[in-house]
């Protein structure tokens, strides 16, 4: 007997999908920063065992969306929701519950299993998250309690779970700390027993559908998203124009693409210096994630509005059909 199937993770913006997605998958596949909507595709990683394939596909947050980009990562979103054999939906224990109702509607309405994952379970030792908490469910039907003293950890993850069997009654929740790896042998027995009796769905020794290049814009995404602030990371996208591999190295050629030239110069830095550290840094990340000496060049183009051009948007891959 043979299982596979697709497990899909969605949930709000910077709740922990990509750190869990990476633990799940056991290699660093998703972009996970402190920063939120790090995550603009839908990525495949695959877990193979002998007698088993789980096929789990980390999406970008929830969110309403103000520009066209921001359209097509709701797109990989709810598209998650109708491919899935099992959902995970991920909250932490801060998250209100009932933000972007929307979508949580749809999710109340499948007929497949949904796990509810909350995630974070680490961070309820600080005595400020149970205040942040009630802040965030105070505007809920009833408070969860009636009082505003500081709750115990147990207390807190108690009420957390109390309201969340409200919204997703049909769910099995479970917490979590993905940055921890608390929870993860369980989630992946537990997905191993719900998942249907089938054929691989992709080769055995295949961890993602992504091909190189991809993972090539990601990763320098993901240093620019370290090292710049505001509006700058959000405002870039990543280009691979050359990737030539060889036994002994891979040379790469990469466009850094910016909305306004005044972001090009931030990008760059007063004598090149911020673009080389991003190249710098990008380049040891590439070496770890190909196993080989990387050769790579950056260059800095200006797009105007690329977020808000359905062309654009196309030519970088953010289609999901």
């Amino acid at each position: 007997m043979h299982k596979a199937g697709f497990v899909n993770i969605v949930g709000n913006p910077n709740v922990g999908k990509s750190t869990l997605m990476n633990q799940l998958v056991g290699e660093r596949i998703s972009i996970a920063t402190f920063k939120a909507q790090t995550t603009r595709h839908r990525i495949m990683g695959i877990v193979n065992t002998p007698d088993m394939q789980i096929v789990f596909s980390d999406t970008p947050g929830v969110l309403k969306p103000n520009y066209k980009l921001q359209e097509s990562m709701l797109a990989f979103s709810e598209s998650a929701l109708q491919d899935a054999d099992v959902l995970l939906y991920v909250t932490d224990v801060i998250e209100n519950p009932e933000k972007n109702m929307d979508f949580l509607e749809k999710v109340q309405k499948m007929s497949i299993p949904v796990i509810l994952l909350i995630n974070k379970i680490d961070e309820l030792e600080k005595s400020e998250v149970s205040g942040k908490w009630l802040e965030n469910t105070s505007s809920s039907d009833k408070p969860i309690t009636a009082h505003h003293s500081p709750l115990t950890p147990q207390q807190t993850l108690s009420a957390i779970v109390d309201k969340w069997h409200t919204l997703l009654p049909k769910a099995e929740i479970l917490p979590i700390s993905a940055k921890n790896k608390f929870g993860i042998d369980m989630l992946l027995r537990r997905i191993g027993e719900l998942l249907p009796e089938s054929p691989a769905f992709f080769d055995k020794d295949q961890l993602t559908d992504k091909p190189a290049r991809f993972f090539v814009s990601e990763i320098i995404r993901e240093k620019i998203l370290l090292y710049y602030d505001k509006e700058i990371p959000y405002a870039v996208e990543v280009s691979v124009e050359q990737f030539k591999e060889s036994e002994r190295n891979i040379r790469i050629s990469a466009v850094i693409y910016v909305e306004r030239e005044s972001q090009k110069g931030i990008i760059i830095g007063h004598q090149g210096i911020a673009l080389k550290r991003v190249s710098t840094e990008a380049r040891k990340s590439l070496e770890r994630f190909f196993g080989k000496p990387i050769f790579l060049e950056t260059f800095v183009k200006v797009d105007r509005d690329w977020r808000s051009s359905q062309r654009e948007l196309d030519s970088f891959g953010y289609n999901p059909e």
